[in-house]
């Protein structure tokens, strides 16, 4: 078992270790920088929502007030820090199949950027949390998503191919956009102080993967009804991200100010009232409109006649809340049938084994309109050095 680490520089070294035990080159990342990144300004120096409203931001954990408060916080960062070490395990062999030099960068600059974010997380945890921040930033590094013990269920899902891939950096990358949104007006400053340039690196992964679906779209390769079939196994495991429904956790967040709501601010400017009982459920609909607007741009490049695409109801194919294991369609609609009904309904709506050996087949062709990498990104190396399994 690996040492428990006293300094950040002892987790760095645990840190390598890791990248060698899921089979990630270093050099994959070539001249991008793991280091430490804050935004103080932005974070604020006045608690901007909660019981503690206008106090001063607290700033080391011993100025956190409560225990409880300072155990949430702990946990908020831990699971932050695990969706980014767990995106790194399910995406990094895809780097050999790459469809082209541009796309090899792109995933290589992600799982960099979500390296990154791991570590920012794992020295909050290490610098200001103790010999317990110290255990749970070690345990970020002996989870893995390929044995199933991440902390949530989207991490620990297969991701062996590049629709698979475009789908969750449109769909589960750009929850983590919300998240980390909302951690952006902590209470906590050096947390809050994370997020904005965590939030900037965020902005190229959803980029990624609308650049990809929309250049999916254009090559016109890969049937429409088989990218709905993903675009709904996504989007339904991304909802589940949001939390439950009327969450006490998310309440007591709120009111501890340690985590706002989305686009905190400004609602706060505009006057909109908060109602904490409901505070996921008014995430995952901002995140479902967006997601919406989203598709509907990818229907911009459909030809003319077909069947545009959608994102299915948040009631479909829920995992947790008060919509989990019940039978709807993907409409919305209360679906009537019997098991069998149901089963076979399912198998219609997302993907299959068939789909699975389809897709390899379409993947020999061109499936995707190229696009050249820039001599920007040549001149980075970030992913010009590719995996051998």
């Amino acid at each position: 078992m690996t040492k428990l680490p006293v300094t950040f520089d002892d987790w760095v070294e645990n840190f390598g270790e890791w990248q060698k035990k899921i089979g990630y080159n270093p050099a994959w990342a070539g001249d991008f920088d793991f280091c430490i990144k804050f935004d103080w300004d932005r974070a604020g120096n006045e608690i901007e929502f909660g019981d503690y409203l206008g106090q001063k931001k607290w700033e080391r954990s011993l100025q956190i007030p409560h225990q409880n408060i300072r155990d949430s916080l702990l946990t908020l960062i831990t699971v932050q820090g695990d969706t980014e070490f767990a995106s790194v395990e399910q995406q990094r062999h895809l780097l050999d199949s790459a469809p082209t030099e541009y796309d090899r960068y792109a995933a290589a600059r992600v799982m960099a950027e979500e390296q990154r974010h791991g570590w920012q997380m794992c020295y909050l945890l290490m610098t200001y949390f103790g010999k317990q921040g110290a255990r749970e930033a070690q345990k970020l590094l002996e989870r893995n998503s390929q044995d199933g013990s991440r902390l949530l269920g989207s991490f620990n899902q297969l991701i062996p191919h590049w629709l698979d891939f475009f789908c969750f950096t449109m769909f589960v990358d750009r929850d983590g956009k919300y998240q980390l949104g909302m951690l952006s007006t902590s209470s906590f400053k050096p947390l809050a102080a994370s997020m904005g340039p965590m939030l900037k690196e965020e902005s190229f992964h959803l980029g990624t993967g609308a650049n990809g679906l929309r250049r999916i779209v254009k090559a016109g390769i890969i049937p429409l009804d088989l990218l709905q079939r993903y675009i709904n196994k996504w989007s339904a495991t991304a909802y589940d991200l949001f939390g439950t429904d009327n969450s006490t956790s998310a309440e007591w967040a709120y009111v501890w100010g340690i985590k706002g709501r989305w686009d905190e601010r400004k609602k706060q400017e505009e006057g909109t009232l908060v109602v904490k009982e409901h505070l996921n459920e008014e995430s995952r609909q901002h995140y479902h409109d967006e997601i919406a607007e989203e598709v509907e741009k990818l229907n911009a490049h459909l030809p003319e006649g077909a069947t545009p695409l959608f994102v299915p109801n948040m009631k479909f194919s829920r995992g947790i809340g008060d919509f989990a294991g019940m039978r709807y369609s993907v409409k919305g609609i209360v679906f009537e049938g019997n098991d069998d009904e149901w089963n076979e309904y399912l198998a219609s709506v997302t993907p299959s084994d068939q789909d699975e050996e389809d897709l390899k087949g379409y993947f020999e062709q061109k499936w995707i309109e190229h696009r050249e990498p820039t001599r920007m990104m040549r001149e980075s190396g970030i992913g010009q050095i590719q995996l051998s399994n």
